[in-house]
């Protein structure tokens, strides 16, 4: 018998009220989550790794390297618009 957590990716899609939206998974399901639940320097955008207990998250710490490289994603895909890119007929 395995009684390892099975941690999941999660991003922090955003802050309502006490509450963090996040969205969990391949699939993004959304969870609603207390913000003191959650590491606190963790912002909207952070990558987390969790375990869920039901609907609860019993872990939660932040994933470094997942939010590094949604980051460099992000900042090359504004870099791209910037130079005009996404006008070029030709992609």
């Amino acid at each position: 018998m395995n009684d390892q957590p099975v941690y999941q990716s999660a991003v922090i899609d955003r802050y309502e009220g006490r509450l963090a939206v996040l969205l969990v998974g391949p699939q993004q399901e959304q969870h609603d989550v207390p913000r003191k639940r959650l590491p606190r320097n963790a912002r909207p955008g952070t990558w987390l790794r969790i375990v869920l207990d039901g609907a609860e998250v019993v872990v939660a710490e932040i994933d470094a390297e997942a939010t590094a490289a949604a980051q460099a994603r992000i900042a090359e895909k504004l870099a791209r618009l910037r130079r005009g890119e996404h006008l070029d007929p030709s992609e």
